[in-house]
């Protein structure tokens, strides 16, 4: 992946966005109905922008948070933490906020740092993820 932030300025961004949205995130990983809305305003963004190549280069690590929080509110896939939930909803949250560190009608820029803070969340929880995963491929 060839984002415009190293690993330690993306570990930067997501402490900021952790300080930004951590209560909100909270609080909709409470809640199956806000769960749902969030990935609503996820999917409905994620068609929106589906050309912009930023996107186009993190949909894999999107689709695969988008997957596991689908997973956990249908009581399908509860084998992480409630604290990784927080943190992909954290991050989840961070991608439709339009205003964030860098605002997304920000031509060629908007996006880096939302895909960014999302990069982030999935190398911190790398190892729920490959979990999930193959999770996924032994259900099929």
């Amino acid at each position: 992946m060839n984002m415009a932030y190293s690993n330690n300025e993306q570990g930067n961004l997501l402490g900021k966005a952790k300080r930004m949205y951590e209560k909100k995130a909270e609080g909709i990983a409470q809640s199956k109905e806000k769960l749902h809305q969030l990935l609503e305003r996820v999917t409905e963004k994620l068609h929106q922008v589906a050309d912009n190549p930023t996107v186009q280069e993190s949909r894999y690590y999107l689709e695969t948070l988008i997957r596991m929080v689908k997973a956990y509110y249908k009581n399908e896939y509860r084998a992480f933490s409630t604290k990784t939930l927080v943190l992909v909803v954290l991050g989840l949250l961070y991608f439709v906020m339009p205003l964030d560190f860098i605002p997304d009608f920000i031509a060629g820029l908007g996006f880096v740092d939302d895909l960014s803070v999302l990069l982030a969340v999935f190398k911190s929880m790398q190892s729920d993820v490959e979990d999930f995963l193959e999770w996924e491929r032994t259900k099929a």
